[in-house]
């Protein structure tokens, strides 16, 4: 393996030492769950629509009532929880009461939805690092977007070999009321765990959703096996490398008092 200047040499492990880093959010999506994020969002889409179909509805609208939804909750500005944007917005569009048939759709999460699984790559890596940093004494969040009710996010966790367990804080839609690249996501992270954002690091791979808490003045780690950067940003000067390489990272990380 390479040295690695803005990768993780050893520079890059004393400075988050001297930052007196307690607090660890990674990203699921492209990041502990290896996966081609286009491919899985198509799949999403296809087997959500025909989930529509067996209830009934009209697939054109449920897959147009599903695109505002998550919109609805990627624009959502805190106001209520993005379980009740996306419902309100969804319910909206197929014209039905949203307490009715929600059950049915729901029940999506733990049927049709496993079968998403064929579509990511996960790596025996993911379990590892969890734990390394675990036993090491740091907080660690699920930072996933908040978009995909508990159930949805807890399924993509079991598919990475991940427990629920090793996360001091999981991100759904029912507990959030932004979504990423919106700070004021992240903001509510911090306050849940009570944290500050000097004391946090972000790993993703998305350079927009993931590393915009740089404003914040959290550290960052940009996992680049997946990499996402629509916007074509330098990403030279960010800690950066493969999942191998974050495993490598995460090893060199100093071991620390848990407060919480």
């Amino acid at each position: 393996m390479q040295s690695l200047t803005h990768r993780v040499g050893n520079d890059t492990i004393h400075s988050m030492a001297d930052s007196k880093i307690t607090t660890i959010l990674f990203d699921l999506d492209g990041t502990l769950l290896p996966m081609d994020q286009e491919s899985f969002i198509q799949a999403y889409f296809t087997a959500f629509t025909e989930k529509c179909r067996e209830l009934s509805f009209d697939p054109q609208q449920a897959y147009k009532a599903l695109l505002i939804g998550v919109r609805a909750m990627m624009e959502n500005d805190g106001t209520i929880t993005n379980e009740q944007t996306f419902w309100n917005a969804f319910s909206e569009i197929l014209d039905i009461p949203e307490d009715i048939r929600k059950g049915e759709f729901i029940a999506f999460y733990t049927q049709e939805f496993s079968q998403l699984q064929s579509v990511v790559e996960p790596s025996f890596r993911s379990a590892e690092i969890v734990r390394n940093v675990r036993e090491k004494g740091y907080t660690t969040v699920l930072a996933t977007t908040p978009v995909f009710p508990k159930v949805g996010t807890l399924e993509r966790l079991s598919w990475a070999g991940l427990e629920p367990s090793w996360f001091d804080e999981i991100t759904t839609y029912e507990y959030y009321s932004y979504a990423k690249p919106n700070l004021g996501y992240y903001q509510q992270i911090i306050e849940r765990v009570g944290a500050q954002p000097e004391q946090c690091l972000m790993i993703g791979n998305d350079v927009t959703e993931d590393l915009i808490v740089r404003s914040m003045g959290m550290q960052v780690f940009l996992v680049t096996d997946n990499l996402i950067n629509r916007d074509n940003v330098d990403i030279s000067s960010f800690p950066q490398g493969t999942l191998e390489e974050l495993w490598d990272f995460c090893n060199r990380l100093e071991h620390r008092e848990k407060s919480r």
